[in-house]
């Protein structure tokens, strides 16, 4: 690939990533997230642990160590309610995001936690939110409008799956409908399509199985990794592209 085609590729931000940090989720450990993303040209890398913050000191070793800024966010799902990826935009949403993981996890026994509505109540306009909505439907979008006034997206994640199409323009539909923006992310579990196999057996010892029983348990295909902007210029439209 000359560098003139390179250069002619959009700018991307990962902004829903996994590390090992989501124990038994992510497959690859920061330094390799982050060298991954700088070698296809990445704007940004958002390490989103699930209700967690314990790996954020080393996405920032390594944020540092690759030159790539990091974007500090967590992935939540609320309890009967839908699921968000939180992002920081400054010190304020930080600390809040840092008081409701706390918060979170005291009220579950260790290694789970339990997110309520609740939880939102007061937050800093320095906390950003993605929701990623399950199948296109409404929800909980007045809900999370309200706690997010002019700080919701909804995020477009397409893994190259038989109904992308569709799937693009329900979100999209839902968007003109409630007047939120749409943008893409990866929901990125590893940093190269060849980590699949150990992705694949860390989602069968969670659920106590075995690779060739897990089933639909496991992801279709090896999409889940940070892929290249060239194939991310394939998949998504270019007003989505971060």
């Amino acid at each position: 690939m000359s560098a003139l085609s390179n250069s002619a590729l959009p700018d991307y931000a990962e902004l829903h990533c996994l590390s090992a940090f989501s124990f038994q989720r992510g497959a690859s450990v920061a330094q390799e997230l982050f060298d991954r993303a700088r070698e296809q040209g990445y704007q940004a890398l958002a390490i989103t642990d699930e209700c967690s913050l314990a790996g954020i000191v080393r996405a920032l070793e390594a944020s540092r160590k690759s030159g790539l800024p990091l974007i500090v966010g967590s992935e939540m799902r609320i309890e009967g309610g839908p699921a968000v990826v939180l992002l920081v935009a400054d010190l304020d949403g930080y600390a809040g995001l840092c008081r409701m993981i706390t918060v979170a996890r005291r009220r579950a026994e260790k290694g789970r936690y339990r997110l309520l509505r609740e939880d939102f109540d007061g937050l800093p306009a320095g906390l950003l939110a993605l929701w990623l909505p399950a199948d296109g439907r409404d929800g909980e979008v007045d809900w999370l409008k309200s706690v997010f006034p002019e700080r919701l997206w909804i995020a477009v994640e397409l893994h190259r799956g038989p109904d992308d199409d569709d799937r693009l323009q329900a979100l999209r539909e839902l968007g003109d409908r409630h007047g939120l923006p749409l943008v893409a992310a990866g929901d990125a579990h590893m940093h190269v399509r060849s980590r699949r196999v150990l992705q694949d057996t860390l989602t069968a010892i969670r659920h106590r199985t075995t690779v060739v029983e897990a089933g639909a348990l496991l992801f279709p295909n090896g999409e889940r990794h940070l892929r290249t902007r060239r194939a991310l210029s394939a998949i998504y439209p270019a007003d989505l592209l971060p």
